[in-house]
């Protein structure tokens, strides 16, 4: 029946949302994959009873049905083609219960992994698996592939972590399968009534059927996720249907819910770091170890440190790291801090018998969380390699038994030199299992065959090692047609069979395991840029396709739980409004312009669903950093906006919010315009500007910085150029006149450019960037050369550092260079400062400071000055320069302050200071939070000074 009469069927009966526009179906056509599989739409289910019913009206309208969590499945199993996706994460996430003495926990399908270990905290317990994704994959999609992580080593596969799977069959049956079954539970089993009883006879007939086959065709290794476990259903295994279910990628039956295994999470930890001189020799190393039995043995070449300092600034926690070409992670566990480090000085000792090795002992849980980072961050690193080429995943999940390992790699590597092909190897080692992604030419159609052919000898390879293609993310798409190269046919057949007696109309997520789609069809590379573009994208050779195809789906902007990225996600909980969907459907308006017959967006920039999404990014940059692979969101938006906007009428904000420079300078009646925006006026002029009606129009300042510092005598000193930015000028001069006071106070000649200045920030966040590139223009020449340049607000200060050469390339000199934040300027010259002990402190963070300028300046200077200091977790304010004032934009604006912001600045104490840097982060804290004034950081130096008895 048509698409129309299913999405009002869905409709009708759901109390969840029922999504079948454009925007959601180009977003929900990716996973982490190579692939693409626009579904027909998108079901977000309320509840149980939601789940049934749309199983029950997509079976009756011959729909198939994909189950999704966080959408960070690498094989491509959590999409499908004209399927109506099932996304459970969004309401079906709670954890029902935890039961500490018998230690299981309840979880909902779309529980996330890291809410579950939160809750399971304070009994002392946690779930035993934890993949690098842990902050935002769900229960429902870790059982779907059988998950493992860094610590299935000491805590198994999410197989071996199952108590209890409630299930809901393509004919809308229900039933509970558990673990290991006696002989006459089985027997009971077979006895039940209806469907159910039928399919427990005819697993059971199965299996009986195929005794020898099952004990000799399946490959016995910590690490295979390839296939359907079937191995589990024989007799000797308890016909364990929990585990024969887990790591069936969603194609046998739905996940209601289930009760899973808590381990004893060890008080304390320590973590071995065993230096090799390359990936080969740790392998090696690794039997020798495990006697020992390390929590953990993670595997990490230095190929991905290289790759992770070519993305970004060194993390610390690197000088942790011996000397070596490879790194094991031994990490031991104990009741105290002296058992976990006793366990580890025995685990070096043993590392040092390898004459060739060296290692370090690393005690501190900060160094620890940040070294672990670097190996969690790995799948989205090695998207790029450290010389700027794309790696894509195909072959990034092969496993052989540890004792083979170090022979499987050194094949390996002789594979890829003789196809040409580079990649970085790491993973867990201690099971042997190996994460490696390749610059495949999947870009390039005329390669393909190329790729094809690697992945075949690469089949061979792993098989005759006595290995899996997947050690822990499955087969899906990529892999599942290499299948019958791992598996004799009659096991193949077997596969087939198991799936019909669960899913005999092929309802669920057909085409992923079983009769599986090619693995070299349906990719999602595909596109052309949109020329000429107006941005240089200088990191991804001028293509603005290359920029958006950075996204590999990993899925760290839909983590809501911590940093910057991504503020408009976490408000919303909308795929589209998160990094990865915008760069999906950045990607759709791209593959338009190639494909217009297959792409779903074809109107280019003009089209509404990009703009649509595009509008909720508030441009806070925080995925330009926190993004494991740089995705530049607030570029792209850039670019968009001045394209889709180009020769046309632009929205009323555009103009009075870009425009804004301008329109302040021209301000000369201060006082009669405050008076106006205090008056019933103000309402028509918030609706002619495409103002929110809430927002509260800021007041001019009675007099500018500018004309402050000109009307007293310039101090003798050492000269630096201080930037008057507009707001801080025109609206909120108070940090400026500190600043000057200060730095003149610490000897300096404090000096202004020769004429009015703008960094041009309104204009770029507008996309009117040819505006923006004639103000900086005009800028620049009223610059001294050679002086130090200070800027206060941050926002302005990462323009000057980072839109500056990217909008006059060459013209821009040194001035980049010459930029420095009032910290970094005390910390490089180090200054004596006064001292601040016994004040404390909150401090928001801008979010362009931190993705752009860094904060390390700022910490470094609150221990020179003895500052109490909490720095808040709490990303972007919300405001975000003009987003937060422009109509449509306030509940999400709103929404980011109240996640964290706000509630610490009503519940800090009446003395507490408020630190906040960005005019914007102090806006709206004075309209929102309840009275409380932050101040910058220049004025509570400026107030320590003079309240400093010296």
């Amino acid at each position: 029946m048509p698409t129309a009469d299913l999405a009002r069927a869905l409709r009708r009966e759901l109390r969840g949302e029922v999504r079948f526009s454009t925007a959601e179906r180009a977003v929900y056509g990716h996973d982490a994959s190579n692939y693409r599989h626009p579904p027909l739409g998108v079901v977000k289910p309320a509840d149980r009873d939601d789940v049934r019913a749309a199983v029950a009206l997509c079976r009756e309208h011959g729909v198939p049905v994909v189950p999704r969590g966080a959408g960070t499945s690498i094989g491509g199993q959590a999409i499908g083609p004209g399927a109506v996706v099932l996304d459970f994460r969004r309401h079906l996430g709670r954890v029902l219960e935890i039961d500490p003495q018998a230690r299981t926990a309840t979880v909902e399908p779309g529980t996330v992994l890291d809410t579950l270990q939160a809750a399971a905290r304070p009994y002392g317990l946690r779930f035993g698996p934890d993949p690098s994704t842990h902050s935002r994959c769900t229960l429902g999609g870790m059982i779907g592939n059988d998950s493992c992580g860094s610590h299935s080593l000491a805590w198994g596969r999410t197989s071996d972590n199952l108590r209890a799977l409630d299930l809901l069959l393509s004919d809308s049956t229900e039933l509970t399968v558990t673990g290991p079954l006696t002989a006459a539970e089985r027997a009971r089993l077979r006895e039940r009534p209806g469907r159910e009883g039928e399919l427990h006879r005819a697993l059971q007939d199965l299996t009986d059927r195929h005794l020898a086959l099952l004990r000799q065709g399946m490959p016995a290794l910590p690490r295979r996720t390839s296939g359907y476990p079937l191995d589990a259903l024989l007799p000797e295994r308890g016909h364990d249907l929990a585990r024969a279910l887990t790591g069936t990628e969603g194609t046998c039956a739905l996940l209601l819910g289930a009760t899973v295994g808590l381990v004893e999470a060890p008080a304390a930890t320590a973590l071995v770091v065993a230096g090799y001189p390359d990936e080969t020799a740790a392998a090696d190393a690794v039997p020798a170890l495990l006697p020992l039995r390390p929590l953990t043995a993670e595997g990490m070449a230095a190929d991905l440190v290289e790759a992770l300092l070519a993305a970004g600034p060194r993390p610390p926690a690197l000088d942790r790291l011996p000397e070596g070409g490879c790194w094991l992670f031994l990490e031991t566990g104990g009741a105290t801090p002296a058992e976990a480090l006793t366990a580890a000085r025995e685990l070096a000792a043993a590392v040092r018998r390898e004459r060739r090795a060296t290692v370090a002992v690393v005690t501190d849980p900060a160094e620890q969380r940040q070294l672990w980072a670097v190996r969690e961050a790995g799948a989205g690193i090695v998207t790029r390699r450290p010389d700027g080429g794309e790696a894509w995943p195909g072959w990034e999940d092969s496993a052989v038994p540890v004792e083979r390992l170090g022979d499987y790699l050194r094949g390996l590597r002789a594979l890829l030199a003789r196809h040409g092909l580079h990649g970085v190897p790491y993973g867990h080692f201690g099971e042997g299992c190996i994460h490696l992604r390749l610059d495949f030419p999947l870009t390039e159609p005329r390669q393909l065959p190329r790729f094809r052919e690697f992945m075949t000898e690469a089949a061979d390879l792993v098989v005759a090692h006595g290995g899996s293609l997947s050690g822990e993310h499955g087969d899906g798409q990529a892999r599942a047609e290499l299948l019958p190269r791992m598996y004799p046919p009659e096991v193949i057949a077997l596969f087939g069979a198991f799936k019909r007696i669960w899913d005999p109309a092929n309802l669920f997520n057909p085409g992923a395991l079983v009769d599986p789609r090619p693995l070299d069809a349906d990719l999602r590379f595909p596109g052309r840029d949109l020329l000429p573009l107006a941005l240089p994208y200088e990191r991804d050779g001028g293509s603005l396709l290359r920029a958006v195809h950075r996204c590999v789906g990993v899925g760290k902007c839909v983590d809501t739980s911590t940093g910057v990225m991504c503020p408009s996600y976490m408000a919303t909980e909308e795929e589209r409004h998160s990094t990865r969907g915008r760069a999906r459907l950045l990607a759709e308006m791209l593959r338009g312009e190639l494909l217009p017959g297959e792409a779903l967006v074809t109107d280019g920039w003009r089209s509404e669903e990009v703009r649509e999404a595009l509008d909720l990014c508030l441009g806070c940059k925080g995925c330009a950093s926190d993004c494991p692979v740089h995705v530049d969101m607030a570029t792209y938006r850039a670019e968009f906006l001045h394209q889709h906007h180009r020769r046309r009428l632009r929205p009323r904000s555009h103009y009075a919010m870009g425009w804004l420079p301008l329109t302040l300078r021209a301000a000369v009646a201060r006082r009669l315009v405050n008076r106006l925006f205090r008056s019933r006026a103000a309402g028509l002029l918030k609706r002619l500007g495409g103002i929110d009606p809430r927002r509260e129009l800021p007041p001019l300042a009675g007099q500018t910085f500018e004309r402050w510092y000109r009307s007293r005598p310039r101090a003798a000193g050492t000269p630096v150029l201080l930037w008057p930015d507009t707001f801080t000028n025109h609206l909120d001069p108070a940090p400026a006149r500190a600043a000057v006071e200060l730095l003149e106070h610490l000897g300096y000649s404090v000096r202004l450019p020769d004429g009015p200045v703008c960094c041009g920030l309104t204009w770029y966040s507008t996309g009117q960037l040819g505006v923006a590139r004639a103000v900086l223009r005009r800028s620049l020449r009223a610059l001294p050369p050679g002086l130090p340049i200070v800027g206060l607000d941050p926002s302005c200060t990462a323009a000057l550092r980072e839109e500056l050469p990217r909008l006059l390339g060459p013209a821009a000199g040194d001035v980049p260079a010459r930029v420095r934040t009032l910290a970094e300027f005390l910390d490089l010259d180090e200054v004596e400062l006064p001292r601040l002990d016994g004040v404390r402190a909150i401090t928001q963070t801008h979010c362009h400071q931190h993705a752009v300028l860094g904060t390390a300046a700022d910490r470094r200077l609150d221990a020179r000055l003895g500052l109490h200091n909490e720095v808040l977790d709490s990303g972007c304010c919300g405001l975000a320069g003009n987003f937060g004032f422009e109509r449509g934009h306030y509940e999400v604006s709103t929404a980011a302050a109240e996640r964290v912001l706000l509630p610490a600045v009503r519940a800090a104490a009446p003395g507490t200071v408020v630190l906040a840097d960005g005019f914007s982060c102090r806006t709206q804290i004075a309209q929102l939070a309840g009275g409380r004034r932050a101040v910058h950081l220049a004025e509570l130096l400026l107030e320590a000074l003079r309240s400093d008895p010296g």
